[in-house]
């Protein structure tokens, strides 16, 4: 059993990658799974070389990027955070035990740019794509993952919460 999980994890990284890739023959940037990533926010690593915002609920985001300060980021829908640990953990530990309520788990995503270039980090469950389009070489647009991100996965067990 844990060798068919683990074979599923490897070939959702490999969709991902994949489907990261395909953008830069866009000219578009794009999010890959990254286990650095992942490893930096369960150790509540802050980068004090980037911006952290958020989207969706303030107790528990659908997802959680930070960008490199040379980038300014839109739409401005994104919730801008100053990090302090205390903070930045608890956020993270509650995005965390969301995702385990529902049998889900988070993920580290490298933001990359137009050029294959690490721009930033993302920090979500599976299910919370998005887009990366440059829209020059100082602007990122990220478009948000959808509000129902986890409630798509409540749905499911019949409404509880």
């Amino acid at each position: 059993m844990r060798k068919l999980f683990s074979s599923f994890i490897i070939m959702l990284f490999l969709v991902f990658s994949f489907w990261g890739c395909a953008g830069f023959l866009k000219g578009n940037g794009a999010i890959n799974p990254d286990r650095s990533v992942t490893r930096a926010f369960e150790t509540f690593q802050i980068n004090p070389n980037y911006n952290y915002y958020y989207s969706g609920s303030d107790v528990y985001p659908n997802a959680l990027i930070g960008l490199d300060k040379k980038y300014k980021i839109e739409p401005d829908l994104w919730k801008k955070m100053e990090p302090a640990p205390k903070d930045f953990k608890d956020m993270i530990s509650q995005m965390q035990s969301r995702a385990l309520s529902l049998g889900q788990s988070q993920y580290g995503f490298a933001i990359l740019d137009d050029k294959g270039r690490q721009i930033g980090v993302w920090y979500s469950i599976l299910n919370a794509a998005t887009t990366v389009k440059m829209k020059d070489d100082q602007t990122v647009l990220i478009y948000q993952p959808p509000f129902n991100t986890y409630e798509k996965y409540e749905e499911g067990r019949g409404g509880l919460r």
